[in-house]
């Protein structure tokens, strides 16, 4: 193992938690290796007040990192999954994927209030056209507005009254400590989590086989499998965000267990499906579920999105 390494990261609270929490495995087990950690400001965290969806174009949290990989300046990138395109730049990929976190969504209520519970025609906050979509779906009564920004300044501003719930990835609240006794979790069935949920990408140079060797201990399998179906439906779609797109993966024994989902933003159109078969085929699985998806009507709503934007 090198005696230096140095580490890409974008500059959030979230993004640090869960980069110091890669380095500090490392310095368990290499004591003598120093870990520097460079933080890099991506055109996702330079442009806030803008929807994700209306900004455009994919890699918005990445692409900043992938290029100071690609210029050796930092010698390994520590991403939140869902983040990271399926297509990678040549010579870089996602060697190592971690054990995942929660993959599911909580929703944060001013009152405590389940999904169900929230008074109807509340304001709730999201980002997300795939939370959208789905809670439109669920509680056509709620009003949905843009809510962008960390954490912390999501919770601020519901603490803040202008907000009567959001909803959040309970990922982040788990990684950054944060006892939120208000949080009440969303069941996949409500929503669907968004693809890579709760996992983390260690991506690094393809020719680096050293350090791929020596992070090896960081890998956790059974969550590269599910990555790798939820992964391969975003792939077949080519989805970005400006659709509603959602897969979940999860393994039983030796069969994995893939849905998946397209909407229309306004949440009027919901197409699910859920397929099963051996782990050895998940981006088969993940593909072919995609494939059913377009037959039933998704490929008129990706037509209609991206041939109107």
């Amino acid at each position: 193992m090198r005696k230096l390494i140095k580490v890409g990261t974008r500059g959030s609270k979230l993004a640090l938690a869960q980069t110091n929490w890669v380095i500090s495995q490392i310095k368990v087990r290499y004591p003598e290796v120093q870990v520097e950690t460079v933080i890099i400001k991506t055109k996702g965290d330079k442009i806030l007040d803008v929807p994700l969806a209306k900004v455009g174009g994919k890699g918005l949290f990445v692409k900043e990192i992938e290029e100071a990989l690609l210029r050796e300046e930092i010698d390994l990138a520590v991403h939140s999954m869902k983040d990271v395109p399926t297509e990678l730049p040549a010579g870089l990929e996602i060697a190592i994927i971690p054990k995942r976190e929660s993959p599911y969504d909580v929703v944060i209520a001013q009152g405590g209030e389940s999904i169900d519970e929230i008074p109807e025609g509340a304001t709730v906050g999201t980002s997300s056209l795939r939370r959208g979509a789905q809670l439109k779906a669920f509680r056509p009564d709620l009003k949905i507005e843009n809510l962008r920004g960390n954490l912390d300044t999501r919770l601020r501003k519901l603490n803040e009254g202008l907000y009567d719930a959001i909803i959040v990835a309970q990922a982040g609240l788990i990684r950054l400590g944060i006892k939120e006794e208000r949080a009440r979790p969303i069941s996949k069935e409500v929503m669907l989590p968004a693809i890579g949920q709760g996992a983390l990408a260690i991506e690094v140079r393809e020719s680096d086989q050293d350090l791929k060797e020596g992070l090896a201990f960081l890998h956790h399998e059974e969550t590269a499998i599910c990555v790798a179906a939820e992964r391969a439906f975003l792939a077949t779609l080519e989805g970005g965000c400006q659709v509603p797109l959602a897969a979940f993966a999860r393994l039983s024994g030796n069969t994995l267990f893939v849905e998946g989902l397209i909407a229309d933003p306004s949440g009027e159109t919901i197409l699910k499906d859920k397929l099963q078969g051996p782990k050895e085929k998940a981006r088969e699985l993940g593909q072919r579920l995609a494939e059913i998806l377009l037959g039933r009507g998704g490929r008129k709503i990706l037509d209609e999105v991206y041939g109107g934007a």
